[in-house]
């Protein structure tokens, strides 16, 4: 067994305190990372509180990890000691089904479906403990589940970009966003901020579209073409009919139905934020007449995990970041919690041994 020691909850009410515990020897197509630097998600906030009523105590959250790696199996081609690398938020997926086929392992179709970085009940019958995530000193996981860090990347601002980077991505390509499509943003937090470098750089005229006035000059700082304010009515109204794409990064319940005007005809709001039921019934006649859609999009694969972190280092992208010590993180959920960040928070797992 392999000693380890990070931050867990053990139970929804807890704050997150030093956790001893054991993960399990690499087998021969696994490595044992050593975690230099771990983002932290509002799906950890969510998931520490057990907000979406599936968590498992302890605790243990982190998905956006990077490091080196610290030992490899027999059967290991890809990586070698010392390499820097990355960990999002699968480790595991059945690899038969015909989703996993198709290389979109976030869909795997088995009973259990993919395996969580955190959060999942362990596969095998050995082991029994459910899987702790990178908020630790180190992480078991199979070769095919981890990625390769672009040289040019920094290592802190690039551990966003294994979740926010991947989720906001992943929408993007599969509906095609390109030069001149008109993209709407919901949102200018962790995953948005990161949206909008990425559409920007995906060639597309970029609107965010936020309830917080304090945040429209720093969508314009990120190069927004505009903003509208959707507490707003007027603003909302002049922008009508303008955006054939919107990314809606909201994390918590809300009525969507307000956003459905900004689209065109045929446009789509894509939902990557929240995963709970909406404040309100899709209100179908908000929709119908224009041949409008409400989509969804959970993370993305492990293929377009690399595409991002390849694409983020061609175009010179890289997450909003504050950097903090392992003991700062209760207050950084209460923040997050509170929707104060508009960057996002990335542990040095070296502080993990002050």
């Amino acid at each position: 067994m392999i000693k380890a020691r990070g931050y867990a909850a053990k139970h929804s009410f807890s704050s997150l305190k030093l956790l001893e515990f054991e993960r399990e020897e690499i087998k021969d197509d696994e490595l044992e990372i050593e975690v230099q630097y771990c983002g932290v998600c509002h799906s950890d906030v969510h998931q520490v509180k057990n907000e979406w009523k599936n968590t498992i105590y302890p605790c243990l959250p982190g998905h956006e990890i990077i490091g080196r790696v610290a030992n490899v199996g027999t059967r290991v081609t890809k990586f070698k000691m010392g390499d820097r690398v990355g960990v999002g938020c699968m480790i595991d997926s059945c690899g038969i089904c015909p989703s996993c086929a198709e290389g979109l392992q976030q869909y795997c179709e088995s009973e259990e479906g993919f395996l969580a970085t955190y959060n999942s009940h362990q596969r095998k019958p050995t082991e029994e403990h459910h899987t702790y995530g990178g908020y630790a000193n180190n992480i078991v996981v199979k070769e095919k589940f981890v990625l390769r860090i672009p040289e040019s990347l920094d290592s802190a601002s690039a551990a966003p970009l294994l979740c926010a980077g991947v989720t906001t991505y992943s929408p993007m390509k599969y509906w095609q966003v390109e030069q001149g499509t008109q993209v709407g943003v919901i949102g200018l937090g962790g995953l948005g901020h990161v949206a909008v470098k990425i559409a920007i750089a995906l060639g597309a005229d970029v609107t965010v579209i936020t309830s917080n006035a304090e945040k429209i000059d720093a969508a314009f700082e990120l190069g927004a073409d505009r903003v509208v304010f959707s507490e707003d009515k007027a603003d909302m109204e002049k922008n009508a009919n303008s955006l054939d794409f919107i990314l809606n990064t909201i994390p918590q319940p809300h009525d969507v139905n307000v956003y459905f005007p900004l689209l065109k005809r045929d446009g789509l709001i894509a939902i990557v934020g929240c995963i709970a039921p909406l404040k309100a019934p899709l209100d179908l006649s908000k929709i119908l007449i224009d041949r409008k859609t409400l989509g969804t999009s959970l993370i993305g694969s492990i293929e377009e995990t690399q595409e991002v972190l390849d694409f983020c280092a061609l175009h010179n992208i890289a997450a909003n970041i504050k950097v903090i010590s392992i003991s700062e993180i209760n207050e950084a959920f209460k923040e997050i919690d509170n929707g104060e960040v508009s960057f996002r928070y990335v542990i040095d797992m070296a502080t993990l041994n002050d």
